[in-house]
């Protein structure tokens, strides 16, 4: 495992890290809990120490699972925990946004209940939200950095002009926006943001919702709720069909000049390009096969041989807004 400092802060995170959207079940058409819990400790038992979780991930559910994998794996003072805040949910798993901060001091406790803790590692806002004043969620995550309940302050699918909105009145320690090989449009604005103003940069959607996993063919189907079932363009007619394409030309291209699967590759892409941790999404521990992607690095020709195959294939990159819950 390959470690990185948060920020001007004094810990470090796992370069890779453990993402828990699905075993919440929300939008992945269910998960099996035991099998959530085992996930988490096999990440744990395999080198990475950073989660990254979410209240809506299955409306508190992840938290809870995650917390309870926590709980029983000990070590709680050498694991990072990020979570998120900022999108409420009625009944009917209905979202919006809401940022306030009546709305963040309950989540806090919320989170905190949930996760089994007393302080977060990471508390990031989960979506910009455009009808809250962005000094107030400054302000309020501020005091809970000074009364010690979070350690760092994160803004996760925000613009620079965000985060400058955003940093008149508290600091940005971590920025978690989308990035894959599929999904590239932060290396224009978000990343040399980032890099200029000394924000770590934790990225999710390494593998794509698992189709740079490999292990996937047109005839793939997905269970009712699953978000690859209608929601997610990648994943539908001959859109996917051309992605799966290239997925089996990066293949080729992993294992004839590293003797590695494109999974590895796909993540390993990711931090050669400068992202400090990248978000490795799994719902059981077989899927927990991180370790391949150190050991080893990509060169700048090699960079943009990947890039190329990708570009020839992709023609029309599908950007991930269609995840935007309602603004």
């Amino acid at each position: 495992m390959e470690f990185t400092q948060v920020s001007n802060l004094n810990f470090n995170i796992s370069r890779v890290t453990l993402g828990t959207w699905a075993i919440g079940g929300w939008m992945w058409g269910g998960s099996d809990d035991q099998l959530a819990v085992d996930t988490v400790i096999e990440a744990l038992q395999k080198g990475v120490t950073t989660i990254d979780t979410a209240p809506v991930y299955g409306f508190g559910k992840s938290e809870e699972l995650v917390g309870e994998a926590v709980q029983e794996f000990g070590n709680r003072d050498e694991i990072q925990l990020a979570t998120k805040f900022g999108l409420e949910w009625d009944d009917e798993g209905n979202i919006q946004r809401n940022t306030s901060r009546d709305r963040i001091l309950k989540e806090v406790d919320d989170s905190l209940r949930r996760l089994q803790t007393d302080y977060i590692d990471i508390y990031q806002v989960h979506w910009p939200d455009l009808n809250t004043d962005f000094a107030e969620t400054a302000e309020t995550l501020q005091e809970l950095l000074d009364r010690g309940k979070i350690k760092a302050i994160g803004v996760s699918n925000f613009s620079p002009d965000q985060m400058d909105e955003f940093q008149k009145t508290a600091p940005i320690h971590v920025c978690q926006p989308p990035y894959n090989l599929f999904e590239r449009g932060i290396e224009t604005d978000v990343i040399p943001y980032c890099k200029e103003n000394n924000i770590t940069l934790l990225t999710y959607g390494a593998l794509c919702r698992g189709m740079l996993s490999g292990k996937m063919n047109k005839d793939r189907t997905f269970n009712k709720g699953d978000l690859r079932r209608n929601a997610d363009p990648k994943f539908q007619g001959e859109t996917f069909v051309k992605h799966l394409a290239a997925v089996e030309k990066l293949k080729e291209y992993a294992g004839d000049n590293f003797n590695q699967k494109v999974i590895h590759l796909a993540v390993r892409w990711i931090l050669d390009k400068g992202v400090d941790s990248a978000i490795w999404g799994a719902r059981k521990p077989e899927q927990v096969t991180f370790e391949n992607v150190f050991g080893w690095e990509l060169n700048d020709q090699q960079v943009r041989e990947i890039e190329q195959i990708v570009e020839e294939m992709v023609e029309e990159p599908v950007s991930p807004a269609f995840m935007a819950p309602p603004e």
